[in-house]
């Protein structure tokens, strides 16, 4: 998944890879592709998963990664359902057009986002797609507005967030390097909980507080209780839908930690510390953990209970089923007119209007070919 070539297995290889590990027990994988739709060989490994569970009747679920224009590929989402893809992970990164092409995303197209989510959803396949924020163009206010159009106008089931973050010996790092942007000397600030570079709107304390604020905005109970409802009305597992909900915003409300780095319990050794730091006091420092630990699980039980008994509430309900609301309506010729994903902005708006004009221009070339 590092370096600018693409690696590839073959058929043969993923087969021998699932039998050898479904032979010890294992029947959970994760296909680490950083985007399977573009992997040469898809269409031969979903057919050979396919014939695994239709023909010798693997139990075996995947999760995959894929951009944001896959469900353009025929049969790509049908074949996925089929090879027992249950979770696919999606780079979503904003809504803002503006946002993706400072990130060099010009192939994520918000015209197509519903489409494309509104399809994984047809085979019952629980969506998370990453955010990032701390754009230039990002505030406050912008941030807060369009996670609450996300949550309106998008069924996508999990949103997880990201910082902006210029990773060492990347362009990005060197573009900002150069016009003397500041950014941390410190290299273990690099990773997912932390805000490592200077912003043009707002301070780094304002950016954190923005981070924490997205996720404890987009599970809040009001939208849990929302994704729970979508999810039964869609096939998806209510339970697994709630364990990972639960899973994402634990980790980041109660272990300060992103949930890719996170789990139900953080170990953390005493004498684990970086080169330089003291070794803290045994009394001192597993006094503080277990009543840590003590602390966070008491509040994770509050939550599981309370959203335990929502889950039996939506699977009890006899209407669950047909539950339904903006997001999952049918696409519509004229919802870019109307939806405020597409009309907030002139950014959006150009968004609009080029996806319109290739549209038009697709037609008329289909009809000139038919002619």
């Amino acid at each position: 998944v590092q370096g600018r070539k693409s690696r590839y297995r073959t058929a043969d290889d993923i087969e021998r890879i699932v039998r050898v590990n479904v032979a010890q027990g294992v029947n959970r994988f994760f296909i680490t592709d950083d985007n399977f739709a573009r992997n040469r060989n898809w269409e031969q490994i979903f057919d050979r998963l396919i014939a695994l569970r239709e023909d010798e009747g693997f139990d075996v679920k995947y999760i995959i990664q894929v951009d944001t224009l896959c469900h353009k590929i025929p049969n790509f989402i049908e074949k996925a359902g089929r090879a027992g893809v249950k979770r696919v992970f999606i780079g979503l990164e904003n809504i803002n057009p503006e946002n993706l092409a400072a990130a060099s995303k010009r192939q994520n197209r918000i015209t197509e986002y519903r489409k494309m989510l509104q399809a994984w959803r047809s085979i019952g396949v629980l969506t998370y797609a990453g955010y990032i924020l701390g754009f230039p163009a990002d505030t406050p206010e912008s941030i807060q507005r369009d996670i609450e159009i996300i949550k309106r106008e998008l069924p996508v089931d999990l949103l997880e967030f990201f910082y902006l973050t210029p990773l060492p010996g990347s362009a990005d790092h060197k573009t900002l390097f150069e016009k003397g942007v500041p950014m941390d000397a410190d290299l273990n600030r690099y990773d997912l909980n932390h805000s490592t570079t200077g912003h043009a709107t707002m301070s780094r304390a304002q950016l954190e507080q923005v981070y924490h604020d997205a996720w404890a905005t987009y599970y809040s109970p009001e939208h849990v209780e929302t994704i729970l409802r979508r999810a039964r009305a869609s096939g998806i597992s209510v339970g697994n839908t709630l364990f990972l909900c639960l899973w994402f915003y634990g980790c980041v409300t109660l272990e300060k930690i992103h949930p890719l780095e996170g789990g139900w319990w953080r170990k953390k050794v005493r004498t684990d510390r970086r080169p330089g730091l003291p070794i803290e006091n045994p009394v001192t420092f597993y006094a503080r953990y277990w009543t840590d630990q003590v602390v966070k699980h008491w509040k994770m039980l509050q939550l599981v209970v309370r959203y335990g008994r929502l889950r039996r509430q939506i699977k009890a309900d006899p209407n669950a089923r047909s539950y339904s609301d903006l997001s999952l309506e049918p696409v519509k010729d004229d919802e870019m007119d109307e939806l405020e994903m597409f009309t907030l902005s002139q950014s959006a708006q150009n968004a609009v209007s080029k996806a319109r004009r290739d549209a038009a221009a697709s037609a008329a070339a289909k009809a000139r070919a038919a002619g």
